[in-house]
């Protein structure tokens, strides 16, 4: 695990090669996104709109989805990776690929939670939002969240290598579908016309909006880990099968 950790750490230190202040102007773009959610959301839910959630529920579920919005939709550069020959270095190293894949992406999400996430959780009473979970079970969702997210990832990796590593369609591709099916934009519960009880199923609404619901208490946390465990045991050996059959696809790509 070490060897994963420094590649992490690596990582995380590489998103500041250029400066911490070279970051500042995404963190003050996701500030002012955040605060501007926050005051809609408030307006909204003062006028009597009725959502099925109460304002105190929606605004920390859109706050922790701010906070946490790289965990809870994994996105790994890995889709660039072939075009870029940044795969083949992976496989010279002693690690396994989808390890550093893992460390990399992690360690990339260092730099935005220390600026970002940590001083806006510290200042989140003064914008009205209580960040405290409605229950503990929330870790271990966010947990298989992750887990979770990798794999899709993985199906995302084969894609863009079946596309001949055409990004910019694999990422539109990527936003569409999660921003739809994943619950981090809009809750699941607020889908009209009875959608909710066939879009929680679907394995995406076990990302990002199956912590988030536990976190706000609007969901069942037993039976949402529930989901979230059986995806991971479906899609994990799929997600591994498929790169196992896309390596070809590296291999005639490179000819």
């Amino acid at each position: 695990m070490n060897k994963y950790v420094k590649s992490a750490w690596m990582t995380a230190q590489e998103k500041t090669n250029s400066g911490v202040i070279y970051l500042l102007p995404n963190m003050a773009i996701k500030m002012l996104t955040l605060v501007t959610l926050v005051y809609l959301w408030r307006v909204v839910m003062s006028s009597g709109a009725s959502v099925g959630m109460s304002m105190a529920q929606m605004l920390s579920y859109t706050y922790a989805s701010a906070l946490l919005s790289d965990m809870l939709v994994v996105t790994s550069p890995a889709t660039g990776w072939l075009s870029e020959g940044i795969i083949m270095k992976l496989y010279g190293r002693p690690l396994s690929v989808l390890g550093q894949l893992a460390a990399e992406t992690s360690g990339g999400w260092v730099p935005s939670l220390l600026m970002f996430s940590v001083p806006m959780a510290v200042v989140s009473p003064l914008f009205g939002v209580i960040l405290a979970p409605a229950s503990l079970l929330f870790v271990p969702s966010l947990l298989l969240c992750v887990s979770l997210g990798f794999a899709v990832d993985i199906f995302f990796i084969c894609l863009s290598i079946k596309l001949r590593n055409i990004n910019w369609l694999v990422g539109r591709i990527r936003v569409a579908i999660s921003t739809l099916l994943s619950g981090t934009i809009i809750p699941v519960k607020l889908l009209p016309f009875g959608l909710e009880n066939f879009f929680r199923l679907q394995p995406l609404a076990s990302l990002g909006g199956a912590p988030l619901s536990i976190f706000a208490g609007i969901g069942d946390p037993a039976q949402i880990i529930l989901l979230q465990a059986l995806w991971n045991l479906i899609l994990w050996p799929l997600a591994l099968l498929a790169f196992r059959l896309s390596q070809e696809g590296m291999v005639s790509y490179g000819g």
